[in-house]
Parts: C-alpha cells; sequence; structure tokens
C-alpha cells in the first residue's frame, strides 16, 4: 500500500489543529461520503452524539447526493431521503474519537473543537469471484475507503 496523504497538507495548521485517517475500511462509499457530508463544520460533542443517535436509529442521515429510490424519513430538517448507515457511523465514530483522543493529547480546547474538515476517497478494491453453475464465475469485488478528519480549535 502506498503512502496516503491528507487532502489538507498544506493548509493545516499544527498547534491548531487534531487528525485521524482510516485505512482501506469495508465500508459503502457512498454511506460513507453522506455521514461525512453531515458531520462536517460541527462541534465534536455535538458530531458525537449525532452519529451515537444514528447508531441507535433515532435520527437519519440525509441522503443528499445518492438518493435514488431511498425512502422518505421524519426528523430531517427540510429534506426527505434518509437512512441509517449503521456500518459506516460506526466506523466514523471510531475515528472522530480518534481524532479527539489525539486532540486531547496535543492539549487543546475539546469545547472549542470543530468538524473542520472531513473526507472520503477510494481505497483499493479488493477483488474476489462468486461461483456459478456451468463452471462460471461472476466478480465479487469489495470497494473500500479512506477517512479523513481534521478537528480545529475555532475561537468563542
Amino acid at each position: 500500500m502506498g503512502r496516503v496523504k491528507y487532502c489538507t497538507e498544506n493548509v493545516i495548521d499544527p498547534e491548531t489543529t487534531a487528525r485521524a485517517m482510516a485505512y482501506e475500511l469495508h465500508i459503502s462509499p457512498k454511506h460513507a461520503h453522506e455521514v461525512c457530508r453531515a458531520i462536517r463544520g460541527k462541534k465534536v460533542g455535538a458530531a458525537e452524539t449525532y452519529l451515537e443517535d444514528v447508531l441507535g436509529m433515532n435520527v437519519a442521515v440525509p441522503f443528499k447526493r445518492y438518493k435514488k429510490k431511498v425512502g422518505h424519513r421524519k426528523g430531517l430538517n427540510k429534506w426527505y431521503a434518509g437512512r441509517y448507515p449503521v456500518r459506516a457511523t460506526a466506523a466514523i465514530l471510531k475515528l472522530l474519537r480518534d481524532a479527539k483522543g489525539s486532540a486531547e493529547y496535543k492539549g487543546l480546547d475539546l469545547d472549542l473543537m470543530r468538524v473542520w474538515h472531513v473526507a472520503t476517497k477510494k481505497g483499493r478494491t479488493i477483488h474476489g469471484i462468486m461461483p456459478r453453475a456451468f463452471g462460471r464465475a461472476t466478480p465479487k469485488n469489495t470497494d473500500t475507503v479512506t477517512v479523513e478528519i481534521v478537528l480545529k480549535e475555532v475561537g468563542g
């Protein structure tokens, strides 16, 4: 596996930011994109609470980009399509807690921390096959996702 860099490598200030990255997660790329979009810009505590509520299926994640044939969910503020992507939410919640721990280790104030940057990237594809009748085979590939998160201390 080659080195994967952060998207914001040159613009982050290490004094006021904490970051974390998870490589080749076995989650849906589309679900990961929607969960990341939902927590971007939130305070760390609010984002953590939100992701825990999604895991408990109390709050739905609004699907704004990948919304074809997605059912309507109540409680979505001015939006209709939503889902409860449990696997992607659990992986991103773990990553958020890792970044939070990094911020705590650096001595940053957790009450002022916000999710400044969160992004998903395509990881490598794990190739597999599914045997079929009459000696045939169908590809059964697994997509992986790399997720990065940067928390920034915002004053006030």
